[in-house]
């Protein structure tokens, strides 16, 4: 499963000129670094007066809200082209071409191909179909973004694409093999907007440990992430986003818990607390692997925090299994826990297997946010009283580096600069904080 929380939305048109381009990214944070390079690409190729629409194939929901989104925007912006890009167009352009709302569909990589855009620049009238076999694609072009406006933190793309086959997942085929960034390109984008002020750097990409298998000497992330802290003495944090507990380096690991520049949070993609399913689901980790990687992390970096991906209700999932994962919520120190109820995807092998009812998979579902909403508040309540360092975001809010969401009691600076909050209390699942002098 690709670097994601649940599916999110990022809308990126404020103080635009009138007639630029609207980008609308559903889903991971690969989709939302993607749309700033589609913005981008639209611009200098003067394809104006489009909304696109940058899709999720992650879960049927993720699907269903691509094309919900389709025709919202088609009511709001009559007179717009849709352009529809991104996984769910990869995995099934025909259905989204077929749409009366919609323009064009382009595929994964058609969407940042300068070609696609100075195509749509010329023929204005004329729909566009571009999706061809993503698993042909054997590189991924770096994305030499020098700014992200005001947004808190800027996405740096490292990696594409999936070589496993978890068998509830269709992202592979959305996103083809995994490929990676070159090492240099990485590191010239990081300084290139340290030096343009970003206080926070996300790695982001599909399967983000699995970079640098494809290149020579086959790297491992820790040695990318050594190597970016190195060129970046200015950077205020690095941050990792979703990570395979069975990748994680010996560097990779000694970065984390003595640097502190890295952001101490990490998100997991755990997806199970039962072996059984773990192995049915095609996971490379046990459930001890994941209680002893958290626990190995917690003893040298105690302030580090963990958020996880699980699914409720997994074909074959019986009661004593899903134990196993609420279990694992607390047994592995999960504090941010994003809960996927299964769903068949067509195309997988776990759609072939017995599936439970929904009702069944609703209730557990339920039950594992309860769960994961308890370990939140119970994780935040020991923040309270703190003094810590964030990074600013927009709406009157600031992040801390263990990913606790903070509602500031007045402004503390422009969006992605750095605070210092004392946190004063819980609300619900987030912090209030007032800003320090």
């Amino acid at each position: 499963m690709p670097a994601t929380a649940k599916p999110a939305k990022n809308i990126d048109a404020a103080s635009e000129p009138a007639g630029a381009a609207e980008i609308i990214s559903l889903g991971c944070r690969l989709n939302i670094a993607e749309g700033d390079e589609i913005k981008r690409l639209a611009s200098v190729n003067g394809v104006h007066d489009v909304v696109v629409v940058n899709s999720c194939a992650v879960t049927n929901e993720a699907v269903r809200q691509t094309r919900q989104t389709i025709r919202k925007n088609r009511k709001l912006n009559p007179d717009a082209r849709i352009i529809v890009t991104g996984c769910a167009a990869q995995v099934e352009p025909d259905a989204f071409a077929a749409m009366p709302e919609v323009d064009g569909v382009l595929g994964n990589r058609e969407k940042l191909d300068p070609a696609s855009w100075a195509s749509l620049a010329e023929h204005t009238d004329a729909n566009l179909l571009a999706v061809n076999n993503i698993m042909g694609v054997r590189e991924t072009a770096p994305q030499f973004v020098d700014g992200y406006g005001d947004r808190a933190r800027a996405f740096l793309q490292i990696q594409n694409g999936c070589d496993h086959r978890c068998t509830f997942c269709i992202i592979p085929y959305g996103r083809g093999n995994s490929r990676s960034t070159p090492m240099r390109d990485i590191v010239e984008t990081a300084k290139r907007l340290t030096a343009a002020g970003h206080a926070e750097i996300v790695l982001t990409g599909v399967d983000i440990t699995s970079w640098g298998h494809d290149l020579d000497g086959a790297p491992r992330l820790g040695r990318l992430v050594a190597a970016i802290l190195d060129a970046t003495p200015d950077l205020f944090r690095l941050r990792l986003s979703s990570v395979d507990c069975a990748e994680i380096d010996d560097e990779l690991f000694e970065r984390l818990v003595g640097d502190n520049r890295v952001a101490p949070y990490l998100h997991l993609s755990l997806q199970a607390g039962d072996d059984m399913i773990l192995k049915r689901m095609k996971r490379r980790h046990t459930r001890a692997d994941a209680i002893s990687l958290s626990a190995r992390l917690r003893e040298q970096r105690a302030e580090i925090a963990f958020g996880a991906d699980l699914i409720a209700g997994f074909p074959t999932e019986t009661d004593a299994m899903f134990a196993q994962s609420l279990a694992l919520v607390d047994e592995a120190g999960l504090n941010f826990v994003h809960v996927f109820p299964y769903s068949p995807k067509a195309g997988t092998p776990a759609a072939r297997m017995p599936q439970l009812t929904r009702k069944v998979i609703a209730a557990r579902a339920r039950r594992l946010r309860e769960k994961a909403r308890t370990a939140t508040a119970a994780f935040l309540e020991t923040l309270v009283g703190a003094r810590e360092d964030a990074v600013i975001e927009s709406g009157g809010r600031a992040r801390l580096g263990n990913f606790a969401a903070v509602d500031l009691t007045r402004p503390a600076g422009p969006p992605g600069t750095v605070a210092r909050l004392h946190i004063i209390a819980r609300e619900n699942d987030m912090l209030k904080g007032a800003p320090i002098g």
